[in-house]
């Protein structure tokens, strides 16, 4: 029922029942509803889920089929790991020039040795200082190239690691996972069916507690607030009413024009204002349902 249906209802029975309504407003009852909709392409696999049942948030309900993105995240796997296969081991090219430079440095110590002892000359010192000098500026040298090589490959191999971590989120969207919790009210797909990113295939709401969406004319408007305690009147099945302690959680802040057709107690009154009272649900409350409001309770009249 739309929201105009609901206003027309309201201030109709209001109106019929003026004099002996034991009530301040009337309206339905709704809930926070929550579409949950295919983030991935394919075909169903599993989805196990049915109408009016309670799911848990974080639970796992189905799974989309994945088998084209769980190839093409292998096929680029592949692919990074054969240009990474090209990078230098820097180790091992190195290796030949460090055992130079070893040799080098165990001559420089000996030829050192021998000038102590004056049996060689400065100049065969200075040689073997120079021979080190030169090893290792080979090796820095050596190193440095490789070190560049070795980044422009990894580089190369960079937007392939960006296409595989979008391949994972893809093939975790093809898991179904309940976001809330709640209980289903509609189921939209079946098993085998295709799911296209966007498709919805199912409804869920969390009915734990329910709102009262209820209208207040102007001259009771002033004389609410947020999170005033109200009673709330539904009818039981032995003709009784069972009773329910709600919240005014939200009150409109702009008027809406009543249907012409209606009029309320004062006929000066042509505006209402929407609000919204939640209720804890003990599991007898539903959508759609009528619940009538008292604003005023016993300790309010004394």
């Amino acid at each position: 029922m739309n929201k105009i249906n609901t206003i027309m209802l309201a201030l109709l029975f209001a109106s019929c029942t003026a004099d002996q309504a034991d009530y301040d407003a009337m309206g339905t009852f709704e809930a926070v509803e929550t579409i949950i909709s295919a983030e991935a392409n394919g075909v169903i696999k599993t989805l196990e889920i049915q109408e009016g049942q309670e799911l848990r948030s974080g639970q796992v309900v189905g799974y989309i089929d994945s088998s084209q993105l769980v190839f093409q995240k292998h096929q680029l796997q592949s692919q990074m790991e054969a240009v990474l296969s090209k990078r230098p081991d820097v180790a091992a090219q190195v290796a030949a020039l460090q055992a130079q430079l070893q040799h080098a440095i165990r001559e420089q110590q000996r030829i050192s040795n021998m000038v102590k002892a004056d049996a060689a000359t400065p100049k065969q010192l200075d040689d073997a200082s120079t021979q080190v000098a030169i090893i290792k500026r080979q090796i820095s040298a050596q190193q440095s190239t490789l070190g560049i090589t070795s980044s422009s490959i990894t580089k190369e191999a960079d937007p392939l690691t960006v296409q595989i971590a979008q391949l994972a989120d893809l093939l975790a969207k093809t898991r179904i996972v309940n976001p809330v919790n709640g209980t289903v009210l509609v189921k939209y797909a079946e098993v085998n069916e295709m799911a296209t990113v966007g498709k919805p295939l199912y409804k869920i709401a969390d009915l734990s507690t329910i709102i009262l969406r209820a209208y207040i004319t102007g001259v009771q408007y002033p004389q609410l607030r947020l999170n005033q305690e109200v009673t709330v009147l539904v009818d039981a099945a032995d003709g009784k009413y069972r009773e329910y302690r709600g919240v005014i959680e939200w009150i409109s802040d702009k008027a809406e024009f009543t249907p012409k057709t209606i009029q309320t107690k004062d006929e000066r009154e042509n505006l209402v204002y929407a609000t919204k009272i939640r209720i804890k649900n003990d599991g007898l409350l539903k959508i759609g349902m009528y619940g009538e409001v008292k604003f005023s309770g016993p300790d309010d009249e004394r």
